[in-house]
């Protein structure tokens, strides 16, 4: 006679998709904050260059970090790399085309310091006029990209990243928070686009390396 098994009743588990949403969500606040510290401190090294060469002069009342840096920007790039680092992982599971080239943390190492050069080349090396070094960046720019990237939705957020940061930086100088030496393109440097679609690239590729870890 065959004996029914009975299974004594344990605790009630939460089923997966409950489970998915906390987890995801401690994912995303842990990948935010770690960004937004990037953002921070790719912010103080790079103004600290541009500050250094006076690509950028803000007034003395508002010098008040130990890098020379306005209190306000590194607070604002933490933020902005943060919202670019979590947007770029989210697009790509939108379109339902995962990125996978080059999807390694030494390959991200790499893009953070051409990235790095990039904004360096824009404060240090001299160019007969500022067409030259626009054209130069922009290259550069591209070439990070077509490097670490290669992705559509990567390229579009670029763009449009380049298009939104460029248009508020021209409203803070029109406002006089700060002001570039040598205005060519409205109220800014005309290679400034550049240096945000590079930043874009750089901060969407270490959001979409941690996204694979988390």
């Amino acid at each position: 006679m065959a004996e029914g098994k009975t299974e004594s009743p344990g605790p009630k588990k939460r089923g997966p998709y409950i489970s998915s949403i906390t987890s995801r969500s401690v994912n995303l606040m842990i990948r935010g904050v770690v960004l937004f510290f990037i953002g921070v401190f790719l912010a103080l090294v790079l103004n600290l260059l541009q500050i250094q060469r006076n690509v950028t002069l803000f007034p003395p009342d508002v010098i008040a970090s130990i890098f020379s840096s306005a209190w306000w920007v590194p607070p604002c790039c933490g933020t902005a790399s943060a919202v670019i680092g979590l947007l770029y992982p989210c697009i790509d599971r939108h379109l339902g085309e995962p990125h996978k080239f080059k999807r390694e943390w030494s390959s991200v190492m790499r893009c953070v310091a051409v990235f790095v050069g990039i904004n360096h080349a824009s404060a240090k090396v001299d160019f007969d006029n500022n067409i030259q070094l626009s054209l130069t960046l922009a290259a550069l720019s591209i070439g990070l990209w077509w490097t670490f990237d290669r992705s559509r939705s990567g390229f579009g957020l670029g763009v449009g990243i380049a298009f939104l940061a460029t248009l508020v930086t021209q409203l803070l100088v029109y406002n006089g928070v700060y002001q570039y030496t040598s205005p060519d393109f409205l109220y800014v440097r005309s290679w400034l686009p550049c240096i945000f679609f590079a930043g874009g690239i750089t901060m969407g590729n270490i959001g979409r390396q941690l996204a694979m870890v988390s």
